[in-house]
């Protein structure tokens, strides 16, 4: 099974292709124009075991929010148009990820209801030339637009860079398991997800 996606969006603000396969080895080709989203997005294909390629020209002489906020959709989207009807995927994950000081968890439930709760507790107005907001912005559109129930909270960690990177990482993996096929049947009472 091959499950694949390729995904766009252009508007005045943002120019985004998007190209994504679950059954991937880690491979990721990431060009957003904001050094730290490509940072996050690349750890999460590399450690979601998915092959990625984002390219996004996005207004960023503006700030970087149209950008962090319509990648996020359009890779949300692929996500969503990948996994198809879901027939056969565990559906949950969950999984921590420290790094360094800093610990992550995150639980996702592909169940087509999207649901962001989302806590990073980040003190630091940036990372790089990312609004730390817009990195929490960022994982909300993603669970919205892929329709998925996404629970991610940084437990610990004193460097904001070292809890963003504990959170993304926690959520590829947790999505890794989420998304990996181990039945024929959709998993819900309901039939349908």
């Amino acid at each position: 099974m091959t499950r694949r996606a390729t995904t766009s969006r252009k508007t005045r603000e943002t120019d985004i292709t998007c190209t994504l396969l679950l059954e991937g080895t880690g491979q990721a080709d990431v060009s957003t124009g904001i050094g730290f989203l490509d940072h996050m997005v690349t750890a999460l294909a590399r450690h979601g075991g998915l092959d990625l390629r984002l390219q996004c020209s996005g207004d960023l002489h503006i700030d970087d929010h149209h950008t962090a906020e319509d990648c996020a959709l359009v890779l949300g989207e692929a996500l969503a148009t990948a996994l198809g009807d879901k027939r056969g995927v565990r559906r949950f994950g969950h999984a921590y990820a420290p790094l360094d000081e800093a610990l992550a968890r995150a639980v996702v439930d592909l169940s087509g209801r999207p649901w962001p709760a989302i806590d990073l507790g980040l003190r630091r107005e940036m990372l790089g030339d990312l609004a730390t907001e817009n990195l929490t912005h960022f994982f909300q559109s993603l669970a919205i637009a892929g329709r998925l129930n996404l629970h991610l909270d940084v437990l610990k960690g004193d460097n904001d860079h070292h809890r963003a990177e504990a959170a993304t990482k926690a959520l590829a993996l947790a999505l890794r398991a989420a998304v990996e096929v181990v039945s024929t049947d959709v998993p819900s009472t309901k039939g349908v997800l």
